[in-house]
């Protein structure tokens, strides 16, 4: 399992470049985005699509070329397979046929996010995308009552929605941090209540995925 940059590719690290080198076979989340990486670096390993859509037919016969030998590396589009992304599925079946499982650390976007937002970092629940439609609003309401802060992720598209659902379920002055295309040239990170962030980006044109970190209830 290897962390890709999710944004800058200086946060590349020197172990999961020698792995990428080194393995057999890379499967990767987009061939096209992570032969852009492997293009930078000068990385000639063979790479073979791995993602939501296919990995429940591709994992048994994945199994049975590692249990023969073959040592893969698992990348997504960008930060650390398994966190919102594919990953739970290879790595479970691995350990199940008693395969060593390694996971480098590196890139996951909620860190960052979570310790620059000043909300406590002590204690926090890690939620990734809301549901689109089917018990969005009962795990929002869950959320309200949550002690410890809540992170999500969300796209540009929903944003503006979701905050307004946040307004709805948490009240208007909750504190709350969002950022987005961390570590790239236009980072940003705004914070404050959560009527303060939800007027700040209802008026804009959003681009790039989004990191929402939600004071617990005090």
């Amino acid at each position: 399992m290897v962390p890709t940059p999710i944004g800058n590719l200086k946060d590349i690290t020197l172990r999961a470049l020698e792995v990428l080198k080194d393995v057999d076979l890379i499967l990767a989340e987009d061939t096209r985005t992570t032969g852009k990486l492997l293009k930078h670096f000068e990385i000639t390993t063979r790479q073979k699509s791995y993602h939501i859509h296919n990995e429940h037919q591709q994992v048994q016969s994945l199994i049975a070329r590692m249990v023969e030998g073959e040592r893969f590396a698992l990348v997504t589009d960008a930060g650390t397979p398994g966190i919102s992304d594919p990953g739970f599925l290879l790595v479970r079946a691995a350990r199940d046929a008693g395969l060593m499982v390694e996971c480098l650390p590196g890139a996951t976007a909620f860190v960052p996010a979570l310790i620059k937002s000043g909300i406590p970092a002590d204690r926090f629940v890690f939620e990734g995308f809301l549901p689109n439609k089917k018990g969005r609003q009962t795990r929002l309401q869950k959320l309200a009552n949550e002690e410890r802060t809540v992170i999500l992720y969300e796209s540009p598209y929903r944003l503006v929605k979701t905050l307004s659902q946040i307004i709805e379920y948490f009240g208007n002055d909750r504190i709350i941090s969002v950022s987005r295309e961390l570590t790239k040239m236009f980072e940003e990170t705004i914070t404050g209540t959560t009527e303060e962030v939800y007027d700040y980006f209802a008026s804009k044109e959003i681009k790039g995925e989004l990191v929402v970190i939600i004071q617990g209830k005090s």
